[in-house]
C-alpha cells in the first residue's frame, strides 16, 4: 500500500452513562465499576487495550468518577497493608493496575450520547487515529478484539468497528451496517466494507443482521462529523450517526470479530459473564463447578 499508516496509541473509554438498568447499584457508583467476579467491568477493557499495544487510556467520566480514578491510582494505605501481610500475589495484582497504563480523565458534564462522550476526548486524542472501547461489551477472544480491529486498520488506514451477528428480533437495540464482504488474507469472510449504518432499526428495515459492538477504531475526521450530527432522541448525539456523516467522504470497515461477547450492560447478560468467567478461573472455576452440579443444573 505505500503509504505509512499511523498507529493508533490511545484508548476512549466513555464511562458517564447513567447506568439505569443497574439501579439501585449504580445509584453512588458508575456501572463500570460494577465487578466481574473481582474486578470492575471497565479494568476487562482495559486490559483488552493493554493486550491490543495501546497504553494511553482517556476516560470520559460523569458523576462518580472518583471511584474509577481512585480505582486506576496508587492506593498507598491498601499496599502497605497488603505487604505488612505478607499478601504478595494481591499487592501485585492491585499494582499492576496503577503501574499498567498512563490514564488521562475528562468530564461529560451530561450524558448526551456516545457521540457526545467520545466527543469530549477530542483534545486529548489529538489529530490522531485511536479506539473505542464500550465496558458493558466484555469479550472474551484469543486474540483481543481490539487487536482484530487494529490488524484491519493497519491494512487500510481507515476507520474500523467491531460486527456480530444478531438474532433480527433483537436487532432492534443495536446500530446495525449494511455492508458486503471484503477478502482479507488472515481473515477471511470476516472484513467488511460498509455502506451504510442506522441506529436501532425496527427488525423490518434493518439493512442486515450485523450489529455494531462496542470497539471502534476511528480515524480524527471523526471529531468534526459529531460536531456536525444533529442530536436524535433525548437530545443525544449518536456516534452512528456521526459514522453516517464520515462516510460520506471516507470509507469504513467493519470485522465480525472472533470471540465470545457478553453484554454486561444487561443484568442477564451480566449474570452470564459473571458465571462463565468464574467458571475459566484457575482458582475458583472446579469448586464453582461442583456447586452448580449441586444445584442439580448441569
Amino acid at each position: 500500500m505505500g503509504m505509512m499508516i499511523a498507529p493508533v496509541r490511545k484508548a476512549v473509554f466513555p464511562a458517564a452513562g447513567l447506568g439505569t438498568r443497574f439501579l439501585p447499584a449504580t445509584k453512588a457508583m458508575p456501572k463500570e465499576m460494577l465487578p466481574l467476579v473481582d474486578k470492575p467491568l471497565i479494568q476487562y477493557g482495559i486490559e483488552e487495550a493493554i493486550a491490543s499495544g495501546l497504553r494511553n487510556i482517556v476516560i470520559v467520566t460523569g458523576r462518580g468518577k472518583t471511584a474509577i480514578e481512585d480505582h486506576f491510582d496508587v492506593s498507598f494505605e491498601l499496599e502497605h497493608l497488603l505487604e505488612l501481610r505478607g499478601r504478595t500475589e494481591t499487592l501485585e495484582a492491585v499494582r499492576a493496575i496503577s503501574d499498567m497504563i498512563d490514564v488521562a480523565y475528562v468530564r461529560q458534564k451530561e450524558a448526551l450520547g456516545l457521540g457526545h462522550a467520545v466527543l469530549r476526548a477530542k483534545e486529548l486524542v489529538g489529530v490522531e487515529s485511536f479506539a473505542v472501547v464500550l465496558s458493558d461489551d466484555v469479550i472474551d477472544a484469543d486474540v483481543p478484539c481490539l487487536r482484530q480491529l487494529l490488524g484491519v486498520y493497519e491494512f487500510y488506514g481507515a476507520s474500523v468497528l467491531a460486527l456480530m451477528e444478531v438474532p433480527r428480533e433483537q436487532i432492534s437495540a443495536y446500530g446495525v451496517v449494511a455492508a458486503e464482504p471484503r477478502p482479507h488474507e488472515d481473515m477471511d469472510g470476516r472484513v467488511f466494507r460498509i455502506h451504510d449504518l442506522v441506529e436501532k432499526p425496527p427488525p423490518d428495515d434493518a439493512p442486515s443482521n450485523l450489529a455494531i459492538i462496542g470497539r471502534y477504531i476511528l480515524t480524527p475526521e471523526i471529531f468534526t462529523a459529531i460536531e456536525s450530527t444533529p442530536p436524535g432522541r433525548n437530545n443525544e448525539i449518536q456516534l452512528t450517526d456521526a459514522l453516517r456523516i464520515l462516510l460520506k467522504n471516507r470509507p469504513i470497515y467493519g470485522v465480525k470479530f472472533d470471540g465470545k461477547r457478553f453484554d454486561a450492560g444487561d443484568k442477564l447478560g451480566f449474570l452470564q459473564a459473571t458465571v462463565e468467567f468464574a467458571l475459566k478461573r484457575s482458582d475458583l472455576g472446579q469448586a464453582f463447578r461442583s456447586y452448580l452440579a449441586s444445584l442439580g443444573l448441569c
